[in-house]
């Protein structure tokens, strides 16, 4: 028995004024009772008890250590309900992070929603394209497009996010439809300058080989929206992540081109946290509603 629970058994002995009873409050014998109390006066190096063959009562320096003791444990008892009742009603800080556009359009509602569901949680939502720092800038989650590298971080998928190469029918129908990669040398292709990597789209066709190709064109930007306003209006072929153009691509305005070459590596969309031995309620609970969300993503369901 550890030495907190020594002191519940001595606590118990004093409001009992018996081993006896102490030994029927917490259902083990006297004798128990008895050598927990020797252990803890052990422990202490001091007599805490006056036994008589009626009753037993604490010494001077029992009665001080119980008075201590006693509001500890009621102190201990009460953070125990406390944390009880915030696994069944989540409460405290949240501070989330999102990829703008993403966030903007596919999971803004669903943030909202999770707000409303859960009015003590303080969300703090952060909608940003940069690669932030998850615990020095004190993110609860994180939520990152790309393919998953080692990491000392959780990282729980949400979907898919393929990057799709696409254009507009007008600028198809003017400069024609590419039928291999080796024709998009002869295209002007939209380039991202949001990352610091080379300006190029590497792939993977049908049969696993791979391949690349350099983004060489009249129009970069660092803002996939921007990108894909281009793209719309037909100044060139773009190569964008699906959440950008998914909407475009059920109505028509935008054509996929080459859809049996894929973007290599492979893309996805992670809910990244630090690892805890004890989950926050709020955070698991904000992790499921993300992954509920996820499921119901068009380019999904």
């Amino acid at each position: 028995m550890d030495h907190i629970s020594r002191v519940g058994v001595f606590v118990a002995v004093v409001k009992a004024t018996s081993f006896a009873g102490a030994a029927q409050t917490l259902g083990i014998t006297s004798s128990a009772v008895s050598k927990q109390i020797q252990n803890l006066e052990q422990d202490l190096q001091v007599k805490l008890l006056n036994r008589t063959t009626r009753n037993v009562s604490p010494t001077e320096e029992g009665t001080l250590y119980y008075e201590r003791a006693s509001r500890a444990l009621e102190d201990l008892k009460e953070a125990e309900e406390r944390i009880n009742e915030l696994k069944s009603r989540p409460r405290g800080p949240l501070k989330v992070s999102l990829p703008q556009s993403l966030g903007i359009k596919y999971f803004g509602d669903a943030i909202a929603t999770f707000a409303a569901a859960h009015p003590e949680v303080e969300l703090d939502v952060s909608l940003d394209d940069r690669l932030v720092d998850v615990a020095g800038e004190g993110f609860d989650l994180v939520v990152r497009i790309g393919s998953l590298k080692d990491t000392t971080l959780i990282a729980r998928r949400l979907a898919d996010c393929p990057l799709v190469l696409c254009a507009s029918p007008s600028y198809l129908s003017k400069h024609g439809i590419p039928q291999s990669s080796g024709d998009l040398a002869n295209h002007n292709l939209l380039a991202f300058t949001g990352n610091l990597g080379p300006h190029e789209w590497r792939y993977t066709d049908k049969f696993g080989s791979k391949g690349q190709v350099s983004l060489q064109g009249t129009f970069k930007a660092d803002s996939g929206d921007i990108l894909c306003r281009a793209a719309l209006e037909g100044i060139g072929i773009v190569i964008l992540p699906i959440f950008y153009v998914s909407e475009y691509l059920k109505s028509g305005a935008l054509q996929t081109i080459l859809p049996d070459l894929e973007t290599f590596p492979k893309r996805e969309i992670f809910a990244v946290y630090p690892p805890n031995r004890f989950q926050s309620t709020r955070l698991r609970l904000f992790v499921d509603h993300l992954l509920a969300t996820a499921k119901r993503l068009p380019w999904v369901a």
